[in-house]
């Protein structure tokens, strides 16, 4: 963790992340750790397709229908940190710890009351995908009400992303304001930024960032963009069993 946090200069990082509301953590995993990070949740979308897993951590929405391909491909994985200690360990990695609990605090937890918790996600281009792009909001939006608020949201970076599979846009200082001016759709914003990443950087932002996800320009192979996607929370978690406000699944898509 020292000679980490001496390469990355986690206060500059943590700066800016207080700052901007996001930050890329460059190269925070190598190839090796890449490759492994793939190939367990390569496994785990063949083994809901075979049907070795439970069907429950995809949902129907996340099976698509491409020529050919019997059954449909799985690109969305739920709850892939208890499935699959590799992605426990990527997730739970020290530095991003250390980032989120500066700016959200000391009794960080992984969000994962609704079953699905952290996610694999592979997005591209294609019939029967709901993963494509996604229009402006902000996290908080999802459930505005909920009292485990701050979070901070993490993506692990399997692909470098680009125009051609996608990336993020994000209006640097915005988790500073409201949403008052928030497009609905996806229209360009004074000020935004598009944030590309290579293959093993990861991404925090702050859950009152706007942010949206670009459309893939291109078709697979270049266009797909996968990534393992999370959040951390900061505020109180609630008792096993009590009720969740309803997901508000307010962003375009």
């Amino acid at each position: 963790m020292a000679d980490l946090a001496e390469r990355l200069d986690l206060d500059a990082l943590a700066a800016t992340l207080d700052r901007d509301g996001y930050v890329v953590i460059p190269g925070l995993f190598d190839d090796e750790e890449m490759d492994l990070l793939q190939a367990a949740m390569v496994a785990l979308q063949e083994a809901i397709t075979s049907g070795t897993l439970d069907r429950r951590y995809a949902g129907d929405e996340y099976l698509a229908d491409f020529d050919g391909d019997v059954p449909p491909y799985c690109h969305y994985v739920a709850g892939v940190t208890r499935l699959s200690p590799v992605a426990d360990a990527a997730f739970s990695h020290p530095v991003i710890v250390e980032l989120c609990r500066r700016i959200i605090g000391d009794a960080l937890w992984e969000f994962d009351l609704n079953g699905r918790g952290t996610v694999y996600q592979d997005a591209r281009p294609g019939p029967g995908m709901t993963y494509t792009r996604i229009g402006w909001h902000s996290d908080h939006q999802s459930r505005p009400t909920s009292t485990f608020w701050p979070g901070m949201a993490v993506t692990i970076h399997l692909d470098a992303t680009s125009p051609a599979n996608g990336f993020l846009r994000v209006v640097p200082g915005s988790h500073k304001g409201g949403t008052d001016g928030m497009p609905l759709g996806f229209e360009k914003v004074p000020g935004e930024a598009a944030v590309y990443c290579e293959r093993g950087d990861v991404i925090l932002h702050h859950c009152d960032l706007w942010h949206s996800a670009a459309r893939a320009t291109d078709d697979p192979p270049y266009g797909v963009r996968r990534h393992v996607r999370g959040s951390f929370m900061g505020g109180p978690r609630p008792e096993p069993g009590a009720p969740l406000e309803p997901f508000n699944k307010n962003a375009a898509r």
